[in-house]
């Protein structure tokens, strides 16, 4: 799954400035864990995903019609969200007793072992509501496991760099959001044409989540090289990067949580409006080919990819706040037109999905803890999991079931109402984040 995955980041400290501190450590190599682990997370999250579209309406349940059966898979979907800030409470707990080593390997252990197994899910046909009633317990499973996958990494890399490439770096983590897509994407592309539908449904799908399964190994490893290391252990601890007990810290820093959680809103509105969203829209109520819809994503994609990287040095030079803040009005414009275009044939679908995903990788390449300089340094790591996990619950975990039902039941405009009230949310919580800066002045 999942990934469910936009990792917080966090402010350069003092200590960061001074040369001694940063002996030994290598923003490049921090970096190219943190795209690793990142691209892991979010291909399980759109293999996942993918599938809830084109495989678990007809597996899990084909007694529905196709919107209802979507619908409640988009219900399934949303149980991840759900359970990943209980998973973030449990797995502190284990990360303060035995250490960020043990928790990362328990974690995605369990990330892995919960993905693989939905490879061997029996439909309904097999062995009835059973079937729905295990998918879930998996999709649970997913969700408590993502919640111990904060390993710290995206706040190490931002307390290494200049504060001026802030914002370049800032966007390292997200890269791994448009890489994971292209990759799920591609993979279901390639089997949904080569297979026939009876054999796709059969066994074809499955292979997907047996290769999420042995990117997360090669995540692990790659993750627990950087985070066991000395040199990386030490700088954790000298720069407060260290669990906190999550009731205490809600309790200090309850407010700043709740601006962190709606600031990221219109990007992760659009996240789910490009991705998920659109997929359930063209497979279920229009004729277009869903091989060539996933390749349109792919190359789509691609151009969000390129703007991810654009939005680091823009935002050095505007500032992310001011970044944040412009593209949430872009949105909110484009949520607008945006509807009539994703109904305007295979041409309005393509340009709606380019125009989207440039869109979304200026506003999602930044989005990543707009507003950590709140938190205190004490609570800083465990709130900035916090604030990611509750951003991605109310932010992206019912998109894709609220936009179905909107587009269902009052048409496919109604979905530019939600796009823009994440816009207006986003808007709402970088003003609320500036005037308590200037209250602490």
């Amino acid at each position: 799954m999942a990934t469910m995955i936009s990792q917080t980041t966090i402010p350069a400290s003092p200590a960061s400035l001074d040369p001694r501190s940063q002996a030994g450590l290598n923003p490049g190599e921090i970096a190219v864990g943190v795209i690793i682990g990142r691209t892991s997370e979010y291909f399980d999250f759109f293999v996942y995903a993918i599938a809830s579209v084109v495989v678990f309406p007809k597996l899990v349940f084909p007694h529905l019609d196709p919107v209802a059966g979507t619908l409640w898979s988009f219900a399934i979907f949303a149980l991840a969200f759900i359970a990943r800030p209980i998973g973030t409470a449990i797995f502190m707990t284990v990360d303060r007793i035995y250490g960020r080593g043990v928790k990362l390997i328990i974690s995605l252990f369990m990330l892995g072992t919960s993905t693989v197994a939905v490879a061997f899910l029996p439909g309904y046909e097999q062995i009835g509501s059973a079937s729905i009633a295990i998918l879930c317990l998996l999709r649970i499973g997913q969700g408590l496991a993502l919640g111990g996958t904060w390993d710290g990494l995206a706040p190490l890399l931002a307390t290494n760099v200049p504060d001026k490439r802030r914002g370049w770096y800032a966007m390292i983590p997200q890269l791994g959001a448009p890489l994971g897509l292209m990759m799920a994407s591609a993979l279901f592309a390639y089997f949904i044409s080569r297979l026939t539908p009876v054999d796709f449904l059969a066994w074809g799908w499955r292979y997907p989540f047996f290769v999420a399964f042995a990117i997360n190994v090669v995540a692990l490893f790659a993750r627990l090289r950087i985070v066991v290391a000395p040199e990386y252990t030490h700088s954790f601890e000298s720069r407060a990067l260290k669990p906190e007990p999550v009731v205490a810290t809600l309790r200090s820093e309850g407010i700043n949580v709740l601006i962190g959680t709606f600031a990221p809103l219109a990007s992760l509105a659009l996240f789910h409006m490009v991705t998920v969203f659109p997929l359930s829209w063209v497979f279920i109520f229009t004729t277009t080919d869903v091989v060539r819809f996933l390749v349109v994503q792919i190359v789509a994609a691609a151009f969000g990819l390129a703007a991810i990287i654009a939005s680091g040095p823009i935002a050095d030079r505007l500032g992310r706040r001011t970044l944040l803040g412009a593209s949430a009005a872009a949105i909110a414009a484009f949520s607008g037109f945006a509807p009539q275009l994703l109904d305007g044939g295979d041409v309005g679908e393509a340009v709606f999905m380019i125009l989207g995903f440039i869109l979304l990788g200026v506003s999602f390449g930044q989005s990543s803890g707009s507003v950590a300089s709140n938190f205190s340094p004490v609570n800083r790591y465990t709130a900035s999991a916090l604030t990611s996990d509750f951003a991605w619950l109310f932010g992206a975990g019912f998109a894709p079931f609220v936009a179905l039902t909107l587009a269902s039941s009052f048409g496919l405009l109604a979905t530019g109402a939600y796009l823009l009230s994440g816009a207006a949310c986003t808007l709402i919580a970088l003003l609320m984040s500036s005037r308590l800066d200037r209250a602490d002045r």
